[in-house]
């Protein structure tokens, strides 16, 4: 009797642990039946951004992992999901929902946003929870970018940014992605401090912000980019300038194109750097169009037409080339290439409105997640450049 309850235990238990496995696969093949069903642009947008509003303050749980098999065992450990969203995720919805709102005046999200900002801010406009990484700045900018709310309430908060971004800055002058990599300057960095950089210089009149930004994407220009080709590698050695990491990573170039085109919208057309960045501008997105596949994304690994495509390179890619537009030099081939990015995230979104296969989270530098799912930043630069697109009726 002994050796059959603990067979049957163990059978029980064996079950249990091949239906954790399947759970999630069946989930996810159920989720994407009828996908890409969308033709119509404002109902794609009014979808994508319900979706966005729910996700603000009820975020989706975001696998850590890859692995498929036994993930149980992960699940045990801690180590398969993480229900806390980083900031450069949380950023992307609200930059896409406050870009959203230059148009319609929609009190849901608005309350929504509010409740997210009462989650982040306490009643002086300080963080409840001061960033410790960069990745703060770039939520500091989504919210200066939220047209109706008293940016200065949020003062100390912006200052509190700016002064976390000063302790990152390095022996180079350049801002360093973590104080314990003071040797690496990652890709990643410029998309999370520039445009918050410039955006806060100009409204508080303080240079040495956007001449930090600058620097950063000049540094990196002259030492993380291929040059034959003007795209960036994931990271590069301060001391040997040597590169790290791929050349070609698509979220790379998302990353290197949102803090480009940010920081480039970011400063009046009688700054000093505004013709000098608007020159970076055309090499990348002439450089991002030579990467652009026929279905109108970019891949993971932009290089190579055999890997697959990525939604977050391709939605980041796509804001940045909609933006690249308002230069008449380069308008009409930057909407042409704006225009097939939309027409393919619609195929790939599901009937709910979740735009899929997004690479997942990077491991490290050279370690690249292979899961492709649903993300939070992709659904938010989604709506961003849905809308930009909108307001600006260029597509």
């Amino acid at each position: 009797m002994i050796i059959q309850a603990v067979a049957f235990t163990l059978l029980v238990v064996i079950a249990i642990i091949i239906l954790i496995d399947l759970v999630p696969i069946c989930k996810a093949w159920i989720s994407r039946i009828k996908i890409g069903r969308y033709t119509n642009q404002n109902v794609w947008n009014q979808s994508i951004t319900n979706i966005g509003v729910k996700w603000l303050n009820k975020t989706p749980k975001i696998k850590v992992t890859d692995n498929t098999r036994l993930i149980a065992i992960d699940m045990l450990k801690g180590n398969y999901t993480e229900r806390a969203i980083q900031h450069w995720q949380e950023a992307a919805l609200l930059l896409g929902l406050a870009e959203y709102l230059k148009c319609n005046d929609d009190k849901e999200v608005k309350h929504e946003i509010t409740k997210f900002l009462d989650s982040k801010f306490d009643r002086n406009g300080q963080w409840i929870n001061k960033p410790q990484y960069v990745d703060g700045a770039i939520l500091a900018y989504a919210v200066m970018k939220l047209n109706f709310v008293d940016i200065d309430t949020y003062k100390q908060a912006l200052d509190t940014v700016w002064e976390m971004i000063q302790g990152h800055i390095g022996e180079d002058g350049t801002v360093q992605y973590r104080k314990f990599m003071k040797h690496y300057r990652y890709v990643d960095t410029i998309g999370f401090i520039c445009p918050f950089l410039v955006s806060y210089g100009v409204r508080y009149k303080k240079a040495e912000c956007i001449n930090l930004a600058v620097k950063q994407i000049k540094e990196y220009e002259q030492y993380g980019m291929l040059k034959q080709y003007n795209i960036p590698c994931h990271a590069y050695d301060l001391k040997s300038k040597t590169p790290l990491g791929l050349y070609g990573w698509g979220r790379g170039l998302g990353w290197f194109a949102i803090g480009l085109i940010d920081a480039w919208n970011e400063l009046p057309e009688n700054s000093e750097y505004k013709y000098e960045l608007e020159e970076s501008v055309k090499r990348f997105a002439k450089a991002a169009q030579g990467f652009q596949q026929n279905n109108g994304n970019w891949n993971w690994m932009v290089t190579r037409a055999e890997c697959t495509p990525d939604s977050s390179t391709t939605a980041t890619l796509c804001w940045f080339m909609l933006q690249a537009a308002k230069i008449e030099e380069i308008s009409e081939e930057c909407l042409k290439s704006g225009e097939k990015a939309i027409h393919y995230l619609m195929k790939v979104t599901r009937r709910n409105g979740a735009v899929d296969f997004s690479q997942g989270d990077t491991k490290d530098i050279g370690v690249y997640s292979m899961r492709f799912d649903i993300l939070p930043f992709t659904q938010g630069f989604c709506i961003r450049m849905i809308n930009s697109s909108n307001n600006s009726k260029v597509v």
